[in-house]
């Protein structure tokens, strides 16, 4: 992922164009397989097996490895074998840079200094991006807010979820505490129960996640697209419901809802705004928790 973090940097800074920017993620989505994909091709697994995984990922939040090696499908030798295979997108994108003589290799490392001080990030906060781990990267955008921990969870959660189900190029940036939010285009979904919880997805980055999980090219923004977004915000919210409930937590999910007029959200309480861009397109993930939330 460090390649979607820091190859905006350099094309904001001037260094490369926007055209430049898209063609080396693109290149490099290229160069990074799906490790289902490579385990049937390096004969560890057959293609029912790793649509069978696959299944399961739909229900669960576990890693394809994870499952593979429970099933029996492969060994924790063959998954750390595949993954490398996969690709480092750190040496992928400085690759990129080398190859298309935009910039040396000190050139590069000065920028990542330049870059490591303009966003305030550690050390490790460098580290975690360049190692592409989900649940290293979104920590690094959740700490500077101080919020519960399940909702800290619950991000997490939906992260690991779009990588997995929607593009695994997505570029998160810092969440933020809110009061309201404004947009056309909203999905959205709440629980009762234990907790109380209002969950949306909104901005034009509903439609390639909408494309994404619907499998489906949609012309503009409109209710079929903000059902497939509803679709895929049910699922992460049934494996989230299912896992509290390990706990002892009870949620219950209502129906999911779409707007796709001028919508209003506010509250008094708690209210999260986690930036996304998926595809250089903004999604908003909204998350309200244990207030009375207003939808105008």
């Amino acid at each position: 992922m460090f390649d979607v973090y820091f190859g905006k940097y350099l094309q904001d800074i001037g260094v490369i164009s926007e055209e430049e920017y898209l063609d080396i993620i693109e290149a490099n989505c290229k160069k990074r397989v799906r490790l289902g994909i490579i385990a049937v091709s390096e004969g560890y697994m057959t293609d029912e097996q790793a649509e069978e995984v696959n299944r399961i990922q739909a229900q669960q939040d576990a890693r394809f490895g994870d499952i593979a090696v429970e099933k029996g499908y492969l060994t924790n030798s063959q998954v750390g074998e595949l993954l490398q295979k996969q690709g480092d997108s750190y040496l992928l994108l400085v690759q990129e840079l080398l190859e298309r003589n935009i910039l040396s290799l000190d050139e590069i490392q000065k920028h990542i200094n330049h870059y490591k001080k303009s966003e305030r990030f550690t050390s490790l906060d460098i580290d975690a991006l360049k190692s592409s781990d989900i649940d290293s990267v979104i920590q690094v955008f959740l700490r500077e807010i101080q919020m519960p921990a399940v909702i800290k969870d619950y991000i997490a959660l939906l992260a690991r979820n779009i990588i997995r189900f929607i593009d695994n190029k997505v570029r998160f940036e810092r969440v933020e505490k809110i009061y309201n939010y404004t947009n056309k285009y909203i999905s959205s979904q709440s629980f009762t129960g234990d907790y109380e919880l209002f969950v949306g997805i909104g901005g034009i980055g509903t439609k390639p996640i909408g494309e994404a999980y619907g499998k489906e090219t949609f012309e503009n923004i409109d209710e079929d697209c903000l059902d497939a977004v509803c679709e895929f915000i049910n699922v992460n919210n049934g494996i989230y419901a299912s896992k509290l409930s390990q706990e002892e937590i009870t949620l219950d999910m209502l129906p999911p809802t779409m707007y796709t007029d001028i919508t209003t959200i506010e509250t008094d309480g708690m209210m999260f705004l986690l930036p996304c861009f998926i595809r250089d397109q903004r999604a908003d993930i909204i998350i309200c928790m244990e207030t009375k939330w207003s939808i105008k």
